[in-house]
Order: C-alpha cells, then structure tokens, then sequence
C-alpha cells in the first residue's frame, strides 16, 4: 500500500504552504543524490518526497489527492508528477538561490544555452564554519564585446531560410512526420550574414573570469552551491548558464568535523586524570576551561555544548565533543621512578579495588579459559 502525502513529509493534513516548503527542503537536502551517491534508499526516498511535495504544493491537487487519493494525480499529463526523477541539480539552487542571485526560470530550455560549469574550492575549517568570500578564476566562453554577443559584424541577424525562424525543422518518414533541431541555424532560428571577425560568427570568446563567491556560514565538504548565469555563455546571444561551486573542507589539525559536531582528542597527565582538576581547551573561539573529575578513564568524552558548528540549513549548532586520553610519562630521572614505585607499593597487595577495568577484564579472561577448557 502506497504511503500517505503527508506521512512521507512528516506533516498534519493542515499544514500550510510554508510547512510542505520546510519539511520538503529537509527531506531534499537529508536525501538528495549527491550527497547519498552510492545509497540507493536514499535516492528512493528523495523521489518520493518530491513527488509528495509536487502534489501538495498545489491547491487544485492537494484537493484532489484529499478526496480520492495518490491514484487521482497520478495521470500523465505534461504538468503531472509522473517524472519524479527530476533536476537533482535544482534543489540546492533554490535554497542558495536568496543568497547567490535568485534562481534561475523555470521555463522551457533557452535556444543555443550555455553550457553549466562546474568548478571545487577548498576551504579550511574556519572559513567553512564561519563563512568567508573567495575571489576563482573562472575559464569559459563569454559574451563577444565586439558584437555584443550577437556573432554579427553589424549587430544584424536574419531569419534562418530553412526553418523560417522556427529554429525545427519537420522530416517526413512515410506516414510518419519527425520534428528535428534545424540543420542550418542549430535551432536559433536566426542566421549571421556577416560574421564577426572576433568571434567567427559564434557570438562567444575563450577567457578567464574572475568571480566574487559567498560562501554561507556552516558549509561542509560536498555541498554545492549554484550561481545562476555565471556560466558559459549562450551562443549567439543564448541564455547563460550556470556556475556550481562544490565545498571541500580541507582537514584539521586539531577538530575533526561529524555534521555541526566537532571532536577533538585532548591528553591528559595521569595525575590529572586519578585527583581531578581544570584544563586548558581549544575551541573554535578561543580557549575554555574544562573540569575533569577525579578518577576519569582514559577515553571519556565531554560535551561542550554550543561550541560546534552552525547549520547552514536551521538555526541549531552542534557540540564540541572532547575525548581525553591518558599520557604516560616519559624519560623519567631516578628519583621519579621511585617516587612511583613507592606509589604502587601503597596498594594492598593483590586487589583490584583501585582498577576496576583490570578486575573486569581479568574476570571476562577466566570466564573464556573456564569456557574453552569445559
């Protein structure tokens, strides 16, 4: 039985347009193909989110899917949510879109189109945290200054012979009549009498641009970020297409990133660890003070909490989780090793009430002998 709309959005029947907006934008970023490439439930529950979005988000469907269910929307028609498969592409521009230039139309595919570019930067840790603005250089074809892009000398076009400006062209195969890009103008509908010299006629030239990119607070390594029309651009006088930039976080030498939580490993003398004390730790706004309790254990994990990062896609911000590790000492003088082999001497001898870890790792090795020679 296939799952309800509202149920695969996590949603009351209620919910406004705002409320299908938010948990479709969550489910689309949680799921989406480029950041699950290799998982394919994933990928199956982006189409299903989408096509439960597709449906909702519409008034006239929403009251139709109410009233008799998926099976009512489901029809084939040009605007229906038969192809869910969709523009992955699309979903991270238009929640980039307010901050990178808005996104792009939603229209039928520009004749002649320039082709999207795509392009890595690399951030390091605070940059990616914090957000920062980095000039790239950007190679790809431009706009022609000489004919302002047209491919023309003269700035005149005329209307392709072929086509008569339609830009397709109909073949007929028997009874059978095929609709095809026009041969002559490559679907612009438009031809150049008097080709520019710069550009041969094709409206566009090869150079390097030099590109301003903001880069949002709370970046992490594969999010992609789509800057509508700084692509190539189209030829003769066609659409420009877009830039994607995709983020990567370069590692750090002291936190490792896990989502908006940060971890970092901290030893700490022995001493410390058996009476208890204050250390000095690093965060990513200076350094803060950390309690251990008497009697930790190589291993434990504290919590900062607030000290991660902030999510570019919700108001939270994780923890700084500190995980500490007991140091032994090292190139000990004389009077030291006696010093500690007066400490072991103070034990009783043979208890383990002073190392509880050895007691039940000693217990669990004699249960496996006892087991083994049964």
């Amino acid at each position: 039985m296939a799952r309800d709309f509202y149920d695969i959005l996590g949603v009351s029947k209620d919910a406004s347009a705002d409320d299908l907006k938010k948990a479709y934008r969550r489910l689309a970023m949680k799921h989406h193909p480029d950041r699950n490439p290799d998982d394919a439930e994933a990928q199956d529950k982006f189409k299903e989110a989408k096509e439960a979005y597709e449906v909702l988000k519409d008034p006239k469907k929403r009251g139709l899917y109410d009233q008799y269910g998926a099976e009512a929307v489901r029809g084939g028609g040009a605007g229906g949510p038969q192809g869910f498969g969709g523009d992955f592409g699309d979903i991270f521009g238009d929640i980039f879109g307010d901050i990178f230039g808005g996104a792009r139309g939603r229209g039928g595919q520009a004749r002649n189109r320039g082709s999207d570019l795509r392009m890595a930067i690399e951030l390091d840790l605070k940059e990616a945290v914090y957000g920062v603005e980095k000039e790239v250089r950007v190679p790809s074809l431009s706009a022609c200054d000489t004919c302002n892009g047209s491919g023309s000398a003269s700035g005149r076009l005329e209307t392709c012979g072929t086509c008569g400006g339609a830009g397709q062209v109909r073949m007929q195969q028997g009874i059978f009549s095929v609709q095809q890009t026009c041969p002559r103008c490559r679907g612009a509908g438009q031809s150049v009498a008097d080709p520019c010299k710069t550009c041969n006629g094709q409206g566009r030239v090869q150079e390097t641009r030099t590109l301003s990119v903001k880069i949002p607070p709370g970046v992490d390594s594969g999010d992609r970020i789509r800057l509508a029309g700084k692509g190539e651009a189209g030829a003769r006088g066609g659409a420009t297409g877009d830039l994607y930039v995709e983020i990567r976080v370069l590692p750090h030498a002291l936190f490792e990133r896990d989502g908006d939580n940060l971890h970092c490993e901290i030893p700490i003398p022995f001493t410390t660890a058996a009476l208890g004390g204050e250390i000095k730790v690093p965060t990513l706004e200076g350094s803060v003070m950390l309690k251990i309790p008497s009697e930790t254990q190589s291993g434990k994990q504290f919590k900062l909490r607030g000290k991660g990062v902030s999510s570019v896609r919700s108001n939270s911000t994780g923890d700084l989780l500190c995980r500490v590790h007991l140091e032994t000492p090292v190139r000990l003088n004389g009077e030291q090793k006696e010093l500690l082999r007066q400490f072991q001497d103070t034990f009783d001898s043979g208890t383990t009430d002073h190392n509880p870890r050895s007691r039940s790792w000693m217990d669990n090795v004699r249960d496996f002998f006892e087991r083994v020679t049964s």
